[in-house]
Protein backbone atom coordinates (compact mmCIF):
# COMPACT_ATOMS: atom_id res chain seq x y z
CA UNK A 1 0.00 0.00 0.00
CA UNK A 2 2.91 2.21 0.62
CA UNK A 3 4.39 2.49 -2.90
CA UNK A 4 3.34 1.43 -6.49
CA UNK A 5 5.73 -0.27 -8.74
CA UNK A 6 7.40 2.41 -10.48
CA UNK A 7 8.36 3.14 -6.74
CA UNK A 8 6.61 6.13 -6.70
CA UNK A 9 4.37 6.36 -3.03
CA UNK A 10 1.08 6.16 -2.56
CA UNK A 11 -1.44 8.92 -2.87
CA UNK A 12 -3.02 7.41 -0.21
CA UNK A 13 0.13 7.82 2.50
CA UNK A 14 0.68 11.62 1.28
CA UNK A 15 -3.39 11.95 2.37
CA UNK A 16 -2.55 10.45 5.80
CA UNK A 17 0.40 12.37 6.65
CA UNK A 18 -1.34 15.76 5.22
CA UNK A 19 -4.43 14.50 8.02
CA UNK A 20 -2.66 13.74 10.93
CA UNK A 21 -0.50 16.77 10.79
CA UNK A 22 -3.55 19.16 11.35
CA UNK A 23 -4.04 17.52 14.29
CA UNK A 24 -0.60 18.08 15.42
CA UNK A 25 0.01 21.53 14.12
CA UNK A 26 -3.51 22.39 15.98
CA UNK A 27 -2.09 21.38 19.52
CA UNK A 28 1.19 22.61 18.70
CA UNK A 29 0.40 26.33 17.92
CA UNK A 30 -2.24 26.30 21.04
CA UNK A 31 0.56 25.47 23.44
CA UNK A 32 2.83 27.99 21.85
CA UNK A 33 -0.20 30.79 22.01
CA UNK A 34 -0.95 29.44 25.51
CA UNK A 35 3.05 29.84 26.87
CA UNK A 36 3.46 33.19 25.82
CA UNK A 37 0.31 34.65 26.82
CA UNK A 38 0.43 33.56 30.33
CA UNK A 39 0.76 36.76 31.76
CA UNK A 40 -1.90 38.58 29.89
CA UNK A 41 -4.99 35.92 30.69
CA UNK A 42 -4.00 35.57 33.99
CA UNK A 43 -4.03 39.86 34.74
CA UNK A 44 -7.75 39.80 32.31
CA UNK A 45 -8.99 36.94 34.99
CA UNK A 46 -7.43 38.34 38.39
CA UNK A 47 -4.75 35.87 39.17
CA UNK A 48 -1.33 35.79 39.69
CA UNK A 49 0.96 34.36 37.54
CA UNK A 50 1.62 31.15 39.58
CA UNK A 51 -1.79 30.82 39.67
CA UNK A 52 -2.21 30.89 35.77
CA UNK A 53 0.89 28.48 35.07
CA UNK A 54 -1.45 25.96 36.36
CA UNK A 55 -3.18 26.15 32.37
CA UNK A 56 -0.40 24.63 30.95
CA UNK A 57 1.20 22.66 34.05
CA UNK A 58 -2.39 20.90 34.42
CA UNK A 59 -2.88 20.73 30.66
CA UNK A 60 0.64 18.43 30.75
CA UNK A 61 0.12 16.29 33.69
CA UNK A 62 -3.55 15.61 32.38
CA UNK A 63 -1.60 14.68 28.93
CA UNK A 64 0.59 12.00 30.90
CA UNK A 65 -2.33 10.58 32.49
CA UNK A 66 -3.82 9.72 29.35
CA UNK A 67 -0.62 8.53 27.13
CA UNK A 68 -0.65 5.10 28.62
CA UNK A 69 -4.13 4.46 26.96
CA UNK A 70 -3.71 5.24 23.96
CA UNK A 71 -2.30 1.99 22.23
CA UNK A 72 -5.18 -0.07 23.98
CA UNK A 73 -7.91 2.91 22.85
CA UNK A 74 -6.77 2.21 19.18
CA UNK A 75 -6.47 -1.62 19.23
CA UNK A 76 -9.94 -1.17 20.86
CA UNK A 77 -11.60 1.56 19.03
CA UNK A 78 -9.80 1.71 15.61
CA UNK A 79 -7.57 4.36 14.75
CA UNK A 80 -9.59 6.60 12.55
CA UNK A 81 -12.36 6.58 14.99
CA UNK A 82 -10.45 7.43 17.86
CA UNK A 83 -8.55 10.25 15.83
CA UNK A 84 -11.77 11.61 14.97
CA UNK A 85 -13.09 11.63 18.62
CA UNK A 86 -10.05 13.01 19.92
CA UNK A 87 -9.39 15.96 17.32
CA UNK A 88 -13.18 16.53 17.91
CA UNK A 89 -12.96 16.95 21.30
CA UNK A 90 -9.66 19.18 21.26
CA UNK A 91 -11.69 21.81 19.41
CA UNK A 92 -14.41 21.51 21.68
CA UNK A 93 -12.14 21.85 24.83
CA UNK A 94 -11.02 25.10 22.52
CA UNK A 95 -14.51 26.17 22.92
CA UNK A 96 -14.56 25.60 26.43
CA UNK A 97 -11.56 27.64 26.87
CA UNK A 98 -12.57 30.52 24.86
CA UNK A 99 -15.95 30.47 27.10
CA UNK A 100 -14.50 30.31 30.34
CA UNK A 101 -15.11 33.15 33.18
CA UNK A 102 -12.88 32.38 35.82
CA UNK A 103 -9.48 31.39 35.88
CA UNK A 104 -10.69 27.83 37.98
CA UNK A 105 -12.95 27.56 34.76
CA UNK A 106 -10.29 28.02 32.59
CA UNK A 107 -7.86 25.51 34.05
CA UNK A 108 -10.89 22.57 33.91
CA UNK A 109 -11.14 23.43 30.42
CA UNK A 110 -7.27 23.00 30.02
CA UNK A 111 -7.11 19.96 32.51
CA UNK A 112 -9.97 18.60 30.09
CA UNK A 113 -7.82 19.35 26.64
CA UNK A 114 -4.37 17.68 27.94
CA UNK A 115 -7.15 14.46 28.51
CA UNK A 116 -7.71 14.19 25.17
CA UNK A 117 -4.44 15.16 24.06
CA UNK A 118 -2.30 12.69 25.62
CA UNK A 119 -4.81 10.29 23.33
CA UNK A 120 -4.31 12.23 20.34
CA UNK A 121 -0.59 13.69 20.22
CA UNK A 122 0.67 10.10 19.60
CA UNK A 123 -1.46 9.85 17.11
CA UNK A 124 0.32 11.05 13.97
CA UNK A 125 3.28 9.10 14.11
CA UNK A 126 1.29 5.98 13.99
CA UNK A 127 -0.93 6.28 11.65
CA UNK A 128 2.09 7.30 9.38
CA UNK A 129 3.32 4.53 10.26
CA UNK A 130 0.89 2.24 9.76
CA UNK A 131 0.91 3.40 5.88
CA UNK A 132 4.81 4.96 4.75
CA UNK A 133 6.25 1.60 5.12
CA UNK A 134 10.19 2.13 3.70
CA UNK A 135 8.85 5.59 2.77
CA UNK A 136 8.73 6.64 7.02
CA UNK A 137 11.78 8.67 6.94
CA UNK A 138 10.64 10.46 4.20
CA UNK A 139 7.34 11.02 4.81
CA UNK A 140 7.86 12.25 8.39
CA UNK A 141 9.93 14.85 7.42
CA UNK A 142 7.42 16.71 5.36
CA UNK A 143 5.17 15.61 7.88
CA UNK A 144 6.31 17.16 10.49
CA UNK A 145 7.29 20.95 8.84
CA UNK A 146 3.59 22.33 9.70
CA UNK A 147 4.49 20.75 13.12
CA UNK A 148 7.93 22.89 13.45
CA UNK A 149 5.40 26.34 12.85
CA UNK A 150 3.39 26.31 15.72
CA UNK A 151 6.62 27.19 17.65
CA UNK A 152 7.49 29.78 14.74
CA UNK A 153 4.08 31.23 14.13
CA UNK A 154 2.72 30.96 17.42
CA UNK A 155 4.35 34.07 19.39
CA UNK A 156 3.85 36.30 16.02
CA UNK A 157 0.01 35.23 15.93
CA UNK A 158 -0.07 35.56 20.24
CA UNK A 159 1.20 38.97 19.52
CA UNK A 160 -0.88 40.06 16.59
CA UNK A 161 -4.29 38.86 18.19
CA UNK A 162 -3.93 39.98 21.75
CA UNK A 163 -2.99 44.09 20.24
CA UNK A 164 -6.83 43.39 18.31
CA UNK A 165 -8.57 41.21 20.49
CA UNK A 166 -9.53 39.89 24.17
CA UNK A 167 -7.30 36.53 25.00
CA UNK A 168 -10.64 34.42 23.92
CA UNK A 169 -10.02 34.38 20.62
CA UNK A 170 -6.46 32.95 21.24
CA UNK A 171 -8.32 29.61 21.63
CA UNK A 172 -11.65 30.43 19.35
CA UNK A 173 -9.14 30.63 16.54
CA UNK A 174 -8.70 27.08 16.90
CA UNK A 175 -12.26 25.87 15.73
CA UNK A 176 -12.30 26.37 12.08
CA UNK A 177 -8.51 24.71 12.07
CA UNK A 178 -10.48 21.99 13.76
CA UNK A 179 -13.67 21.65 11.57
CA UNK A 180 -11.57 21.84 8.71
CA UNK A 181 -9.08 18.86 9.74
CA UNK A 182 -12.28 17.24 10.74
CA UNK A 183 -13.71 17.04 7.27
CA UNK A 184 -10.84 16.41 5.89
CA UNK A 185 -10.50 13.26 8.12
CA UNK A 186 -13.75 11.76 7.64
CA UNK A 187 -12.85 11.86 3.64
CA UNK A 188 -9.44 11.14 3.59
CA UNK A 189 -8.30 8.73 6.43
CA UNK A 190 -8.70 4.75 5.36
CA UNK A 191 -10.93 2.58 7.20
CA UNK A 192 -9.68 0.78 10.28
CA UNK A 193 -11.45 -2.51 9.04
CA UNK A 194 -9.43 -5.86 10.09
CA UNK A 195 -6.98 -3.38 12.48
CA UNK A 196 -9.47 -3.21 15.68
CA UNK A 197 -8.41 -5.87 18.60
CA UNK A 198 -10.89 -6.68 21.32
CA UNK A 199 -8.05 -6.12 23.74
CA UNK A 200 -9.31 -6.43 27.50
CA UNK A 201 -8.39 -2.87 29.08
CA UNK A 202 -5.74 -3.51 31.93
CA UNK A 203 -6.74 -1.68 35.12
CA UNK A 204 -4.14 -2.60 37.09
CA UNK A 205 -1.54 -1.73 34.86
CA UNK A 206 -3.16 1.79 34.00
CA UNK A 207 -3.34 2.11 38.33
CA UNK A 208 0.41 2.05 38.30
CA UNK A 209 1.47 3.95 35.16
CA UNK A 210 -0.76 6.62 34.94
CA UNK A 211 -0.39 8.24 38.45
CA UNK A 212 3.53 7.04 38.04
CA UNK A 213 3.84 9.15 34.72
CA UNK A 214 1.95 12.16 36.65
CA UNK A 215 3.68 11.81 39.68
CA UNK A 216 7.14 11.82 38.41
CA UNK A 217 6.36 14.74 35.58
CA UNK A 218 4.94 16.82 38.40
CA UNK A 219 7.55 16.15 40.94
CA UNK A 220 10.02 17.02 38.18
CA UNK A 221 8.49 20.51 37.88
CA UNK A 222 8.73 20.91 41.71
CA UNK A 223 12.15 19.13 42.40
CA UNK A 224 13.08 21.75 44.23
CA UNK A 225 10.81 21.55 46.83
CA UNK A 226 10.21 18.87 49.12
CA UNK A 227 6.93 17.54 47.90
CA UNK A 228 8.30 17.54 44.54
CA UNK A 229 11.09 15.28 45.76
CA UNK A 230 8.33 13.20 47.38
CA UNK A 231 6.42 12.77 44.53
CA UNK A 232 9.54 11.83 42.24
CA UNK A 233 10.23 9.09 44.64
CA UNK A 234 6.32 8.15 44.58
CA UNK A 235 6.24 8.59 40.50
CA UNK A 236 9.47 6.36 40.51
CA UNK A 237 8.24 3.25 42.88
CA UNK A 238 4.91 2.68 40.81
CA UNK A 239 6.96 3.12 37.34
CA UNK A 240 8.96 0.42 38.82
CA UNK A 241 5.87 -1.67 39.93
CA UNK A 242 4.52 -1.60 36.57
CA UNK A 243 7.84 -2.82 35.01
CA UNK A 244 7.85 -5.52 37.19
CA UNK A 245 4.03 -6.37 36.70
CA UNK A 246 3.74 -5.87 32.83
CA UNK A 247 7.29 -8.66 32.78
CA UNK A 248 4.49 -11.20 33.99
CA UNK A 249 2.00 -10.23 31.74
CA UNK A 250 3.48 -9.86 28.95
CA UNK A 251 1.24 -8.69 25.58
CA UNK A 252 -1.49 -8.60 28.22
CA UNK A 253 -0.35 -5.67 29.95
CA UNK A 254 -1.13 -2.17 29.12
CA UNK A 255 2.25 -1.47 27.37
CA UNK A 256 4.48 -5.23 26.59
CA UNK A 257 8.09 -4.21 28.85
CA UNK A 258 9.58 -6.50 27.21
CA UNK A 259 9.92 -4.53 23.75
CA UNK A 260 12.69 -2.68 25.62
CA UNK A 261 14.68 -6.30 25.80
CA UNK A 262 14.76 -5.57 21.77
CA UNK A 263 18.07 -3.95 20.99
CA UNK A 264 16.34 -2.33 18.37
CA UNK A 265 13.54 -1.05 19.99
CA UNK A 266 15.63 0.00 22.96
CA UNK A 267 17.97 1.86 21.69
CA UNK A 268 15.88 4.50 19.69
CA UNK A 269 13.58 4.80 22.37
CA UNK A 270 17.06 6.21 24.58
CA UNK A 271 17.63 8.26 21.39
CA UNK A 272 14.22 9.73 21.41
CA UNK A 273 14.73 9.90 25.78
CA UNK A 274 18.11 12.38 25.05
CA UNK A 275 16.79 14.00 22.06
CA UNK A 276 13.40 15.29 23.50
CA UNK A 277 16.39 16.31 26.53
CA UNK A 278 18.30 18.14 24.31
CA UNK A 279 15.04 19.98 22.68
CA UNK A 280 13.52 20.98 26.35
CA UNK A 281 16.76 21.64 27.93
CA UNK A 282 17.88 24.23 25.34
CA UNK A 283 14.07 26.29 25.05
CA UNK A 284 14.40 26.29 29.26
CA UNK A 285 18.79 27.48 29.31
CA UNK A 286 18.88 29.59 25.94
CA UNK A 287 16.16 31.81 26.87
CA UNK A 288 16.81 32.36 30.52
CA UNK A 289 20.73 33.19 28.90
CA UNK A 290 19.77 35.73 26.19
CA UNK A 291 17.37 37.76 28.97
CA UNK A 292 18.14 37.37 32.34
CA UNK A 293 21.67 36.98 31.56
CA UNK A 294 22.34 39.32 28.80
CA UNK A 295 19.66 41.86 29.30
CA UNK A 296 17.96 41.03 25.51
CA UNK A 297 14.16 42.38 25.26
CA UNK A 298 11.61 39.43 24.82
CA UNK A 299 11.20 40.48 21.21
CA UNK A 300 15.26 40.18 20.49
CA UNK A 301 15.12 36.61 22.26
CA UNK A 302 12.18 35.42 20.26
CA UNK A 303 13.63 36.66 17.23
CA UNK A 304 17.08 34.51 17.22
CA UNK A 305 14.92 31.72 19.00
CA UNK A 306 13.26 31.19 15.92
CA UNK A 307 16.45 29.61 13.94
CA UNK A 308 16.27 27.10 16.01
CA UNK A 309 12.81 26.18 14.36
CA UNK A 310 14.61 27.43 11.17
CA UNK A 311 17.16 24.95 11.03
CA UNK A 312 15.17 21.71 12.20
CA UNK A 313 12.73 22.93 9.22
CA UNK A 314 15.80 22.34 7.10
CA UNK A 315 16.86 19.38 7.67
CA UNK A 316 13.73 17.90 7.42
CA UNK A 317 12.81 18.47 4.31
CA UNK A 318 15.70 16.35 3.29
CA UNK A 319 15.26 14.22 6.08
CA UNK A 320 14.36 10.86 3.45
CA UNK A 321 17.05 12.20 0.92
CA UNK A 322 19.61 12.17 3.42
CA UNK A 323 18.74 8.50 5.19
CA UNK A 324 18.71 7.11 2.01
CA UNK A 325 22.45 8.17 1.06
CA UNK A 326 24.05 8.45 4.23
CA UNK A 327 21.74 5.57 6.37
CA UNK A 328 20.17 5.79 9.98
CA UNK A 329 23.35 5.80 12.35
CA UNK A 330 25.48 8.36 10.61
CA UNK A 331 22.89 10.80 9.93
CA UNK A 332 21.66 10.80 13.52
CA UNK A 333 24.84 10.67 15.21
CA UNK A 334 26.19 13.40 12.82
CA UNK A 335 22.95 15.62 14.02
CA UNK A 336 23.78 15.04 17.68
CA UNK A 337 27.28 15.98 17.29
CA UNK A 338 26.39 19.08 14.99
CA UNK A 339 23.99 19.90 17.97
CA UNK A 340 26.62 19.66 20.76
CA UNK A 341 28.92 22.03 18.97
CA UNK A 342 26.77 24.52 18.10
CA UNK A 343 26.52 24.53 22.07
CA UNK A 344 29.52 25.17 22.64
CA UNK A 345 29.65 28.98 21.15
CA UNK A 346 26.93 29.72 24.05
CA UNK A 347 29.69 28.03 26.56
CA UNK A 348 32.19 30.61 25.36
CA UNK A 349 30.03 33.06 25.46
CA UNK A 350 29.33 32.95 29.39
CA UNK A 351 32.55 33.71 30.36
CA UNK A 352 33.44 36.27 27.25
CA UNK A 353 30.74 38.82 25.70
CA UNK A 354 27.78 37.95 23.73
CA UNK A 355 27.31 38.37 19.96
CA UNK A 356 24.02 38.16 18.39
CA UNK A 357 25.59 37.12 15.13
CA UNK A 358 27.20 33.71 16.94
CA UNK A 359 24.11 33.25 18.79
CA UNK A 360 22.33 33.52 15.73
CA UNK A 361 24.39 30.85 13.71
CA UNK A 362 24.66 28.10 16.61
CA UNK A 363 20.72 28.12 17.34
CA UNK A 364 19.75 27.57 13.60
CA UNK A 365 23.07 24.74 13.31
CA UNK A 366 21.75 23.62 16.38
CA UNK A 367 18.23 23.36 14.86
CA UNK A 368 19.59 21.14 11.66
CA UNK A 369 21.05 19.32 14.28
CA UNK A 370 18.39 18.42 16.41
CA UNK A 371 15.93 17.52 12.79
CA UNK A 372 18.07 15.05 12.13
CA UNK A 373 18.06 12.55 15.43
CA UNK A 374 14.33 12.07 15.81
CA UNK A 375 13.29 10.91 12.60
CA UNK A 376 15.56 8.18 11.77
CA UNK A 377 15.51 6.72 15.21
CA UNK A 378 11.21 6.65 15.70
CA UNK A 379 11.45 4.87 12.08
CA UNK A 380 14.54 2.35 13.52
CA UNK A 381 11.89 1.46 16.57
CA UNK A 382 9.13 1.00 13.87
CA UNK A 383 11.10 -1.46 11.41
CA UNK A 384 11.24 -3.59 14.90
CA UNK A 385 7.58 -4.04 15.17
CA UNK A 386 4.78 -5.59 12.71
CA UNK A 387 2.22 -3.73 12.09
CA UNK A 388 -0.01 -5.04 14.45
CA UNK A 389 1.92 -4.18 17.69
CA UNK A 390 2.26 -0.50 16.07
CA UNK A 391 -0.10 1.37 18.76
CA UNK A 392 1.37 -0.43 21.90
CA UNK A 393 5.04 0.45 20.71
CA UNK A 394 4.44 3.97 19.56
CA UNK A 395 2.84 4.79 22.68
CA UNK A 396 5.55 2.95 24.69
CA UNK A 397 8.34 5.27 22.53
CA UNK A 398 6.36 8.58 23.34
CA UNK A 399 6.53 8.04 27.18
CA UNK A 400 10.04 7.78 26.54
CA UNK A 401 10.05 10.87 24.47
CA UNK A 402 8.04 13.00 26.55
CA UNK A 403 10.01 11.93 29.90
CA UNK A 404 12.84 13.16 28.64
CA UNK A 405 11.51 16.85 28.50
CA UNK A 406 11.13 17.19 32.36
CA UNK A 407 14.22 15.34 33.00
CA UNK A 408 16.52 17.75 31.44
CA UNK A 409 14.50 20.91 32.04
CA UNK A 410 14.82 19.97 35.81
CA UNK A 411 18.53 19.34 35.05
CA UNK A 412 18.98 22.64 33.35
CA UNK A 413 16.78 24.48 36.33
CA UNK A 414 19.20 22.85 38.98
CA UNK A 415 22.18 24.11 37.57
CA UNK A 416 20.96 27.77 37.20
CA UNK A 417 19.97 27.50 40.72
CA UNK A 418 23.36 25.95 41.98
CA UNK A 419 24.83 28.53 40.14
CA UNK A 420 22.44 31.93 41.20
CA UNK A 421 24.06 31.14 44.86
CA UNK A 422 27.52 31.98 43.88
CA UNK A 423 26.95 34.57 41.32
CA UNK A 424 24.95 38.32 40.78
CA UNK A 425 21.67 38.26 39.36
CA UNK A 426 22.78 39.66 36.00
CA UNK A 427 26.30 38.03 35.61
CA UNK A 428 25.84 35.57 32.47
CA UNK A 429 28.66 33.37 33.95
CA UNK A 430 26.37 32.12 35.99
CA UNK A 431 24.53 30.21 33.03
CA UNK A 432 28.01 28.05 32.56
CA UNK A 433 26.69 25.41 33.97
CA UNK A 434 23.27 24.63 32.38
CA UNK A 435 25.07 25.09 28.84
CA UNK A 436 27.37 22.09 30.22
CA UNK A 437 24.43 20.16 31.31
CA UNK A 438 23.11 20.83 28.26
CA UNK A 439 25.82 19.53 26.66
CA UNK A 440 26.16 16.67 28.91
CA UNK A 441 23.00 15.97 27.19
CA UNK A 442 23.95 15.96 23.55
CA UNK A 443 27.14 13.65 24.68
CA UNK A 444 24.96 11.08 26.22
CA UNK A 445 22.03 11.50 22.50
CA UNK A 446 25.52 11.22 20.63
CA UNK A 447 26.34 7.64 22.38
CA UNK A 448 22.78 6.51 21.50
CA UNK A 449 22.59 7.53 18.23
CA UNK A 450 25.84 5.44 17.62
CA UNK A 451 24.07 2.27 18.89
CA UNK A 452 21.00 2.91 16.13
CA UNK A 453 21.39 0.58 13.35
CA UNK A 454 23.31 1.22 10.53
CA UNK A 455 20.24 1.42 8.41
CA UNK A 456 16.66 0.84 8.59
CA UNK A 457 15.19 -2.61 7.73
CA UNK A 458 11.82 -2.54 7.15
CA UNK A 459 10.03 -6.53 7.59
CA UNK A 460 9.87 -6.29 3.57
CA UNK A 461 13.62 -6.15 3.54
CA UNK A 462 14.26 -9.33 5.52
Amino acid sequence: MNANPAGRIDPLVWKVAAVVSIGSFMAQMDSTLVNVSLSTIGHALGSPVATAQWIVSGYLLAMALMLPLNGWLVDRVGAKRLYLFSFAAFTLASMLCAVAQTMQQLIGARVFQGLVAGVLAPMAQMMIGRVAGKNMERIMGYATLPILLGPILGPVLAGAVLAKASWPWLFLINLPVGASGIALAILLLPPDAGLVQRRRFDFAGFALISPGLVALVYGFQSAAHTSGQALLVAGAALLAGFVWYSKRHGESALIDVTMFAQRSFAVPAVTQFFANGMLYGRQLAVPLYLIAGCGLSTAHAGALLAATGVGMMASFACIGFLTERLGCRVLAASGALLALLATIPFLWMTGHSFSTSVALVSLFLAGVGQGTISIPSIAAAYASMPKARLPVANTALNIAQRIGGPVATTLVSMAVSLAVQSSSAGEPRRFLPAFAALAGLHLLCFAGAMLLPVRVRHASDR
